[in-house]
């Protein structure tokens, strides 16, 4: 069995009644090799199989491998990244699940291996034909997934022509918003230009007309989250120096209405260095310190963003001039108990991963934040164990539970963390291939999809997951 870093815990000054408080007490120490803790489901058993490990008495079903035929004749696209789950007909899920391909990536496309198939689709159906010669095989699928027979009922290509779609978020209205991690510019091959967040319905039957909702910033684009009591949207940007955006629609459900873009600024820290690298790595130090028994929290404000389409691919760079916090390479997002979590992959002086903390403004987005500051902390940084190693997508689990995917070194595992700060793995990758990622609980809670980034195939995993919610 693979043994792991323990990671040892700060004691908690009574916060410990709010989701993922106890992660204000977690550090990350190299310390003695011993057995990874049983947390809540017990220890992973070895796969017969060697595609996932996963703790007693759990299983999985692997479908929509890369490569397959689907129900509208295209190929399953690899490269499966973000994910979301929404309800479907009785005993039925509804995944929105990204693909992260480049033009290059034709042995990988829905379109065959010379794009033969690209005909079939009308070319008002697709973001970038790459003139008819090279076109953008990134996008969406959109699967019907039956829970009593395991099986797949439907999939179809929801988005296409789009590059490098990472990550995304759903809305409380239904919908997947999924985003390019890029910002090239049309050009001699590409016929517009990219870095734009895109919508997609869950409830859509064919593929959808690609719009891009230009006024959320054209930039790297990792995942977004909504805040369900005012609709205001929360970016992350996968660069080593992104910002850290927010969203205020004009009309909340019709992001094509537009809305205003910000960048986060750390009062009182302008133009801050949330990185905490080391000097000598190009940072500038520790500036900030993990929230333990002494609460380290930081006010924010906000600045307007102009020029959001950015053809010079300089937004971050005018922020963080004008006093945008910069964070490394900001990934996966996720909603819970009136707060905002993120993860910055390689965040920290050893370059293992951050995971912070924004708690809005009860006044968020208006005049009186001012007085009533939204407050940024950093609840996770990685040191040199391999623990929730380079933190990526995340969501939260069904018992309150934070669940991240791994993209560090190999092994890759899926990994829960309690209130009380705990860290137990839900799955390895036996493969020991690409990171997890797509993480995302069908909406009964019974079973939790996950993709496995290369070879590309989507698992959903079934189990006594009572025994946490118990345990919780």
């Amino acid at each position: 069995m693979n043994r792991i870093t323990r990671r040892q815990f700060l004691r908690n000054s009574g916060a410990t009644a709010l989701a993922f408080a106890g992660l204000r007490e977690y550090v990350f120490q190299a310390g003695a090799q011993t057995p990874a803790p049983a947390g809540l489901l017990g220890q992973l058993v070895p796969d017969p199989k060697g595609i996932l490990d996963l703790p007693h008495g759990f299983s999985y079903t692997a479908f929509s491998h890369a490569g397959e035929r689907m129900n509208d004749g295209l190929f399953v696209p690899g490269s499966h990244d973000g994910m979301a789950a929404f309800p479907g007909r009785a005993g039925q899920t509804i995944l929105v699940r990204n693909h992260e391909l480049q033009p290059e990536s034709i042995d990988q496309g829905p379109f065959g291996a010379k794009n033969e198939l690209l005909g079939k689709l009308d070319p008002k159906g697709i973001y970038d034909r790459g003139r008819g010669i090279k076109p953008s095989l990134g996008g969406t699928t959109t699967l019907i997934y039956d829970h009593k027979t395991q099986t797949v009922q439907n999939q179809f290509l929801s988005l296409a022509g789009t590059i490098r779609n990472c990550a995304g978020g759903t809305t409380p209205w239904g919908s997947w918003l999924t985003c390019e991690e890029t910002a090239v510019s049309a050009d001699n091959v590409f016929e517009r230009d990219h870095g734009y967040v895109f919508e997609v319905p869950s409830q859509a039957q064919a593929l959808v007309e690609p719009v891009a909702l230009k006024a959320m910033g054209r930039f790297s684009h990792e995942a977004v989250v909504v805040d369900p009591r005012n609709g205001i949207i929360y970016e992350t940007e996968d660069r080593n120096d992104g910002l850290f955006y927010r969203f205020i629609p004009n009309t909340p459900n019709q992001l094509t209405r537009g809305g205003r873009l910000q960048a986060l600024v750390v009062r009182d820290k302008k133009s801050a260095d949330t990185r905490n690298w080391l000097l000598a790595d190009g940072g500038a130090g520790r500036q900030f310190e993990q929230s333990g028994r002494f609460t380290h929290r930081y006010a924010v404000e906000w600045i307007e963003m102009d020029e959001v389409e950015a053809p010079k691919d300089d937004l971050r760079a005018r922020g963080f001039a004008a006093g945008a916090a910069r964070f490394a390479r900001g990934e996966g997002i996720v909603w819970d108990k009136n707060a905002v979590y993120f993860a910055c992959t390689n965040g920290g002086p050893a370059r293992k991963g951050q995971i912070w903390r924004y708690i809005p403004s009860p006044v968020e987005g208006t005049a009186q934040e001012k007085n009533q500051p939204g407050y940024l902390e950093l609840f996770i940084e990685a040191d040199a164990g391999t623990l929730v190693e380079n933190a990526d997508n995340l969501c939260v689990a069904p018992w309150g539970d934070l669940v991240v995917c791994e993209d560090g070194s190999a092994p890759q595992y899926v990994v829960g963390v309690t209130p009380q700060g705990q860290c137990y793995h839900i799955a390895k990758n036996a493969l020991n291939s690409k990171e997890f990622a797509g993480a995302t609980f069908s909406p009964d809670g019974s079973t939790l999809f996950v993709n496995i980034y290369q070879p590309g195939v989507t698992l959903a995993i079934t189990g006594p997951w009572q025994n946490a919610t118990q345990k919780a």
